[in-house]
């Protein structure tokens, strides 16, 4: 299973937004196999754009002057030289439908994790987002 899931993990065409149709630590196992850096994001409890702005830059270790705003996030996903790796995965735990934010704000940040998703496909490189 930990090689089909890191082989699927190496498919930049397929990387999207998706529920996790497997265990964390397979997940984990199979993005550590592939050489892909893995954000832990647990959501239980967030809410509020702040909050999930916040609870992002710590799980992906964003740089200080992270600006905590919808464009600082599109700008650091889109970045990530302090986390080079062959591929990412965003893991978001506990996420509720909402994700806890706003119809407009959840609006934003799907419109900002697809935009990201089509950024490192044309890199050459895969970015998923699971939702547990």
């Amino acid at each position: 299973m930990d090689a089909l899931a890191q082989q699927q993990l190496g498919n930049q065409e397929a990387a999207g937004s998706y529920m996790l149709g497997c265990s964390v630590e397979t997940l984990r196992s199979a993005a550590e196999a592939a050489g892909f850096a893995l954000f832990d994001t647990d959501l239980k409890g967030v809410k509020g754009k702040q909050n999930f702005l916040n609870a992002l830059a710590v799980a992906a270790n964003f740089p200080p002057e992270f600006g905590a705003n919808w464009d600082a996030l599109a700008d650091a996903l889109c970045d990530l030289s302090w986390h080079e790796a062959n591929g990412y995965v965003l893991l978001m735990r506990n996420a509720s439908d909402t994700l806890g934010l706003s119809a407009n704000d959840r609006e934003v940040a799907q419109d900002i994790f697809a935009d990201t998703v089509v950024y490192w496909r044309q890199h050459k490189k895969a970015f998923w987002i699971f939702f547990a």
